[in-house]
């Protein structure tokens, strides 16, 4: 084969490995196949606080719930390429003030990148939100996280003091979960937007994010996860504490 043969046969290896990419995507983004229901996003974010609070190193992650301004749940988070990658998930937050939690609101987070990658991975994540800047990224119809709030891998290990010094360098705090492996992960570049769908399919109502997260979170469907979370943040305790570099 000539010189111009085999440059042809290239291009057209590459113009198909794009265009399979593209498609693969565009049905990863269009109609998840994974989609839950906003009741089965409630359940499956107790499981995912539960296997993180099984873990040796959760205390630090504990302290951060204990004060935290919210706490937002991604229960699974598919990340698929070939070529072009992609990752999306559904989740929920719920805001605390003075004691008592509110909510919950329902989001997606997603995001897409370019580089030599192929597989399907799933993560679950939990997000601790330390301040008021954190909880309003999840009121704004779309936010990218790292550009229009802080975020950063949350700190692992036992020691108290150490958790409290990280919630005065980013809004948010994630932690990840990928086949029994529990470490603090970035999530940055990641769009976070409302999903007006499963709101109004858990409110039974169209409502606002805002408004959402004004609603005391006494509803029975929601008491499990608050219950959880209380459990967990009574976890905290001294230690060494380890940062984790943040997700490539």
């Amino acid at each position: 084969m000539n010189r111009m043969g085999k440059m042809f046969c290239v291009a057209f290896f590459a113009f198909a490995s794009f265009v399979m990419a593209a498609v693969v995507l565009a049905n990863f983004f269009a109609v998840p196949a994974w989609a839950s229901k906003a009741e089965s996003l409630v359940r499956d974010s107790i499981e995912v606080l539960k296997d993180m609070e099984e873990q040796d190193d959760v205390q630090s992650m504990a302290d951060l719930i204990g004060d935290a301004r919210a706490i937002a749940f991604v229960p699974a988070m598919i990340k698929a390429g070939f070529v072009i990658g992609g990752e999306y998930g559904e989740g929920l937050i719920l805001r605390k003030e003075r004691g008592k939690w509110f909510g919950p609101s329902f989001y997606n987070l997603g995001g897409g990148s370019l580089g030599l990658q192929i597989g399907v991975q799933k993560t679950a994540f939990i997000l601790v939100v330390n301040n008021k800047e954190g909880v309003d990224a999840f009121l704004r119809s779309r936010s990218k996280l790292g550009a229009d709030v802080a975020v950063a891998a949350g700190p692992l290990g036992r020691r108290g003091d150490a958790a409290t010094d990280a919630r005065m360098k980013a809004s948010i705090y994630s932690y990840s979960m990928t086949k029994g492996f529990f470490a603090g992960a970035s999530l940055d570049g990641s769009i976070l937007s409302i999903s007006v769908k499963r709101n109004k399919e858990y409110w039974k109502k169209d409502i606002s994010a805002s408004d959402a997260l004004k609603i005391p979170a006494t509803d029975k469907r929601i008491l499990p996860l608050i219950k959880e979370i209380e459990r967990i943040s009574k976890k905290r305790g001294p230690a060494i504490v380890q940062m984790q570099s943040p997700r490539s």
